[in-house]
């Protein structure tokens, strides 16, 4: 009676917190991939590059399920291109602090277009955080380099109060090696688009139903000793 009493229970709370607890399609929070390309920033070795954006103000924070990258053509012959998520902080100023992973895509984007990279495994975004894309090569520039697109717009089409921020460049990825883009065209943006999932909390009267189900069972539990 005892099993059948806890099998209940566990299969009530699952009802109670279903709706609660499924998914929501991705939505596109960020994006300026429908603007024409105005040039590009190389990629390489010896030019890392990381773009920040914060996330919105969802309290349960954002699944991530993608970025998607608008690169241009590649020169000379790079190779090992890899893109990661890095979380931001700001130690005298927004940076790349520490890497949460290498996102899984293309390693090799010669030809112009767009690219899109996922998280290697489940990454959940904490709300109103910075952030930064930051990209990087196995190959010098002067051997090769691969192309990030920027348009001469900021519009990123932002939903749910999320915002772009400054482009960085660093020769090795280092903290204290990033520094603001100062030859970066004026009035440029880099070109991405994020795909994340607001992660809902529990319903307020699915916890309620779930804690009466688990004083139910306590009760019964002691007129059974």
């Amino acid at each position: 009676m005892k099993n059948i009493v806890i099998s209940g229970v566990v299969v009530l709370a699952v009802a109670l917190l279903a709706p609660q607890i499924v998914q929501a399609q991705g939505t596109i929070y960020m994006s300026n991939l429908g603007q024409p390309s105005s040039g590009s920033l190389a990629v390489g070795s010896d030019s890392w590059l990381a773009v920040a954006f914060v996330t919105g103000t969802n309290t349960g924070g954002y699944m991530l399920n993608s970025i998607q990258l608008g690169m241009t053509d590649a020169s000379g012959n790079p190779n090992g291109f890899t893109a990661m998520l890095y979380y931001g902080e700001s130690p005298g100023g927004p940076l790349p602090v520490s890497s949460l992973g290498t996102l899984s895509g293309s390693t090799d984007p010669l030809t112009g277009g767009i690219y899109t990279y996922t998280p290697a495994s489940s990454l959940t975004l904490s709300p109103s955080t910075i952030y930064f894309i930051v990209l990087t090569a196995g190959t010098t520039v002067a051997n090769g380099a691969y192309e990030w697109s920027y348009v001469n717009t900021s519009s990123y089409n932002p939903s749910d109060s999320w915002a772009g921020g400054f482009a960085f460049g660093s020769s090795d990825g280092s903290l204290y090696s990033w520094r603001p883009l100062g030859d970066y065209p004026p009035g440029s943006f880099s070109q991405y688009a994020i795909d994340a999932t607001a992660v809902p909390e529990p319903g307020v009267f699915g916890l309620f139903g779930l804690g009466g189900l688990f004083l139910a069972w306590h009760r019964r539990k002691a007129k059974t000793v």
